[in-house]
């Protein structure tokens, strides 16, 4: 399984995304990353406001005005935590992913990868959460790939959880800030 870091041990001021699609696994891996890098842990769609909310519970997808004021929140949110945190959130779009980085210099981002399909079954699985998996689509519409951004880490989301968490730990353990890397199993 590779080289094990110490828990709570890492470079400092570390902040990162875990981000992708819904269902993706943002929160599970977050929450993980945040224990094992001893950050704090902000839930991205714990900030959105109610209208969002009410809009996404009916099925309407969120526009980039809607999405606007939710970003900026993040961006305050990151800012609010200089020595470090671990934030989850969609981060579709490379504009929204540039609005977190112009926040926090050297911001780094986990994208969990994985298909559509694989997508709609998870959203399915977890019916109480405030998004419905008639969504699922709008968010791979909106998706722009990070791959080739600076400082992005790729994962295959489908891998078991524990694995991906030791693949982060191992990357902001060994990887430089400016660095975009794909994580291979």
């Amino acid at each position: 399984m590779g080289q094990r870091y110490q828990m709570n041990i890492r470079p400092e001021n570390t902040s990162l995304v875990v981000m992708g699609v819904a269902g993706c696994g943002k929160s599970s891996l977050g929450h993980r990353c945040a224990e094992a890098l001893g950050l704090p842990l902000l839930e991205g769609d714990d900030f959105h406001s109610a209208g969002n909310v009410a809009k996404m519970r009916s099925g309407s997808p969120l526009s980039d005005e809607d999405r606007a004021a939710w970003l900026d929140t993040l961006a305050e949110q990151l800012q609010a935590h200089p020595q470090g945190v671990v934030l989850t959130c969609s981060a579709l779009k490379q504009r929204y992913r540039e609005r977190l980085r112009a926040a926090t210099p050297g911001l780094r981002f986990v994208f969990l990868d994985l298909t559509q399909e694989q997508a709609r079954e998870r959203v399915a699985s977890r019916p109480a959460h405030l998004f419905p998996v008639s969504l699922v689509a709008s968010q791979f519409a909106a998706l722009e790939d990070p791959r080739a951004e600076p400082g992005v880490l790729h994962l295959d989301a489908v891998e078991p959880l524990e694995q991906l968490a030791d693949s982060v730990v191992r990357w902001v353990h060994t990887a430089p800030v400016t660095t975009s890397l794909e994580a291979r199993s």
